[in-house]
């Protein structure tokens, strides 16, 4: 990676960069969506969560002043437990480049941020859900597939 890329912190004045790249993700991975749905309630939900600071990201601004990519963390509330005695979790999602910049060491630059503000903070255990393109990077960087029995079911509001 060059001195060509600056990694700074999201604020919500780029909200329409973030709400772009996890459109953009879930495109790339091929998952169906309502873009304009999915549009408005994340930048809702944007505008809840950064103020208050539980939702974190970075953008990684390119020489030419675009956004060349970016990712975030969620921090949650978490109860120590058998392999982790720490009170809070970081969850990372939104790890997206730009195709140009693609292959350039974007995603572990990111994740590298992400890596050192958690352990600033002291947080000490992260989980993410990696798409297959990602899966080689996170476990280069020593992610493992868990073993939890986790299993997800979607509420819907009536």
């Amino acid at each position: 990676m060059s001195a060509d890329y600056q990694v700074r912190l999201a604020t919500l004045a780029d909200a329409d960069v973030l709400v772009r790249h996890r459109i953009a993700m879930f495109t790339d991975m091929g998952v169906p969506l309502d873009a304009r749905m999915l549009d408005q309630a994340f930048r809702a939900w944007l505008g809840e969560v950064m103020p208050r600071g539980s939702y974190r990201a970075w953008l990684v601004d390119a020489a030419d002043g675009t956004v060349a990519g970016g990712g975030g963390i969620t921090i949650i509330p978490w109860p120590p437990g058998p392999r982790y005695a720490g009170d809070r979790l970081a969850f990372v999602y939104n790890v997206y480049t730009e195709p140009p910049h693609r292959r350039r060491g974007l995603a572990r630059l990111v994740m590298d941020t992400i890596h050192h503000w958690c352990r600033d903070e002291g947080i000490g255990s992260m989980a993410l859900n990696a798409s297959r393109d990602g899966k080689p990077l996170y476990e280069s960087m020593g992610y493992a597939e868990s073993t939890s029995p986790m299993m997800f079911l979607p509420i819907v509001r009536v």
